[in-house]
C-alpha cells in the first residue's frame, strides 16, 4: 500500500522558518517527481514546489521563489521543503504529491499556520 506522510507543520510567527518533511513507502520513492502543494481556506489548491527524481531539476511558484527550498533524499524516501521568511499568506494545508506516468499519489497534508 502506498503511503505519504507529512509532517513538521505548525504555527510559526511571520519572518520564521519551518521545515516540513514528507516520508513516502509501498512505491519506488526514485522514480517519481515530487512536489508540494498547499490550499488554504475558500482557495483552489496550487503547486508550490517540484523536484525531478534525482533532485536535479527544481521549480517553484513565484510567490514562494527565494524563501522556499525543496529537496529530497531518496535513500530515505523523504521529500522536504525548507520555508524561510514565512508571511501569513503562505497559511494553508501543505500535501505532498509523487508522480510518476500515470501514477499519482497524495499525503493527507499538514497545517501550516503564520501568524503572529
Amino acid at each position: 500500500q502506498v503511503q505519504l506522510v507529512e509532517s513538521g507543520g505548525g504555527l510559526v510567527q511571520p519572518g520564521g522558518s519551518l521545515r516540513l518533511s514528507c516520508a513516502a513507502s509501498g512505491f519506488t520513492f526514485s522514480n517519481y517527481v515530487m512536489s508540494w502543494y498547499r490550499q488554504a481556506p475558500g482557495k483552489e489548491r496550487e503547486l508550490v514546489a517540484s523536484i525531478s527524481s534525482a533532485g536535479r531539476v527544481t521549480n517553484y511558484a513565484d510567490s514562494v521563489k527565494g524563501r522556499f527550498t525543496i529537496s529530497r533524499d531518496n535513500a530515505k524516501n523523504t521529500v522536504y521543503l525548507q520555508m524561510n521568511s514565512l508571511k501569513p499568506e503562505d497559511t494553508a494545508v501543505y500535501s505532498c504529491n509523487g508522480r510518476w506516468g500515470t501514477q499519482s499519489y497524495w499525503g493527507q497534508g499538514t497545517q501550516v499556520t503564520v501568524s503572529s
